[in-house]
């Protein structure tokens, strides 16, 4: 019977170490497929959270059917950013959430904040408005109400119907997300613009959905 290591015939450690080694790679193979198992499941997850091909269609439809749909504005918005435009569509949200504001107390502060952001003379994120809406927006400010931007975010909505809408719907922005089922993301369509595909690469659209 062995007494100690120094005791132990050399086949002996042998069958040691190795066994050693059996377990130490049992170990590390069964947490590879624990990992494997979790990436499997997040996959599973990511793909049950895939736009279908009729929600992207119906985002030509309108860009009202665009822009209240939360991927729908991701993708709009990040491509206006591309075009260095993005004012406009955060604009049009703000006017959206302050709308939604209930305490009579803070409609004054917050519209002061979309004012000064995107409406006055030095406004950070100024957008394209005519002289008149701006000054009649000018003079809402005086008692604002729900619908003192109303009409200022009409016309921002149909400069970017008009203009912006139409040149999302050519870019890979949108192609690149309608293209035909089974298509996957071989080289003929990601080398469009592989920088800017949200088909080969989603992270733009998870970022606000």
């Amino acid at each position: 019977m062995c007494k100690g290591l120094a005791a132990l015939p050399a086949t002996c450690l042998k069958s040691a170490k190795d066994m050693k080694h059996r377990l130490g790679f049992l170990l590390q193979k069964s947490d590879s497929c624990d990992y494997s198992s979790s990436q499997g499941k997040k996959e599973k997850v990511s793909a049950s959270q895939r736009l279908s091909q009729e929600e992207v269609r119906k985002w030509a439809d309108s860009l009202e059917n665009l822009i209240h749909h939360d991927r729908g504005l991701a993708a709009f918005r990040a491509f206006l950013k591309s075009e260095y435009s993005e004012e406009n569509i955060e604009f049009w949200v703000s006017c959206e959430e302050y709308k939604k504001t209930k305490s009579p107390a803070k409609l004054s502060p917050k519209a002061r904040k979309i004012y000064d952001e995107f409406i006055s003379v030095q406004a950070t994120k100024e957008v394209n408005l005519d002289s008149c809406t701006r000054e009649k927006t000018s003079h809402n400010m005086l008692e604002p109400t729900l619908s003192c931007f109303d009409e200022a975010q009409r016309k921002i909505f149909t400069l970017m119907e008009k203009d912006s809408y139409r040149r999302f719907l050519k870019s890979p922005y949108y192609l690149d997300l309608v293209s035909p089922p089974g298509s996957g993301c071989g080289p003929e369509n990601c080398k469009r613009n592989h920088t800017h595909s949200l088909d080969c690469n989603s992270n733009i659209i998870s970022q606000c959905a």
